[in-house]
């Protein structure tokens, strides 16, 4: 797997993965017949990320060269997060997530990110890896603003 920079030509495929991660992972925190994936919402606010010089955003391809992944970053903090959901349980998200810890790290003893309190399989996939809830909440960005929950990586 290589972990590049992402680039507006990226946008398509990266919206595409989201949203198909979204609608299965989220379903109990983001109901489809309610409140469907906001793609518009979500490719503005990447272009804006993509431009932003404090924010770092990536992606993860296979040999292959086939997009199975992204993530951002800003200063310590994890943005966002993910990966294709045929290459859920395989390992994937793991080398992912192993890559950008080890530049997070080296911006910042103890890297944080917010996570949907809904998402059972996220939660326990940051568990996995160390990171430990901090007690921290605040609403999400899109209706019906679920509730997100801070989790930090100590040291070690």
């Amino acid at each position: 797997m290589i972990v590049r920079p992402m680039t507006c030509d990226d946008l398509e495929t990266v919206l595409d993965l989201q949203q198909a991660g979204a609608i299965v992972a989220l379903a109990e925190v983001f109901p489809q017949d309610r409140f469907p994936f906001p793609r518009e919402s979500i490719v503005a606010r990447w272009r804006e990320e993509i431009a932003d010089p404090a924010i770092e955003t990536y992606v993860a391809v296979d040999d292959e060269g086939d997009l199975v992944g992204f993530a951002a970053t800003t200063g310590p903090e994890l943005l966002h997060f993910g990966t294709r959901i045929d290459t859920w349980g395989r390992g994937v998200a793991s080398q992912l997530h192993d890559v950008v810890v080890c530049w997070l790290r080296a911006r910042a003893s103890q890297p944080v990110l917010f996570v949907f309190a809904g998402n059972r399989r996220a939660r326990a996939f940051y568990e996995r890896h160390g990171w430990r809830a901090t007690g921290i909440s605040r609403a999400g960005d899109f209706p019906p603003y679920p509730t997100l929950l801070e989790y930090t990586l100590p040291t070690g």
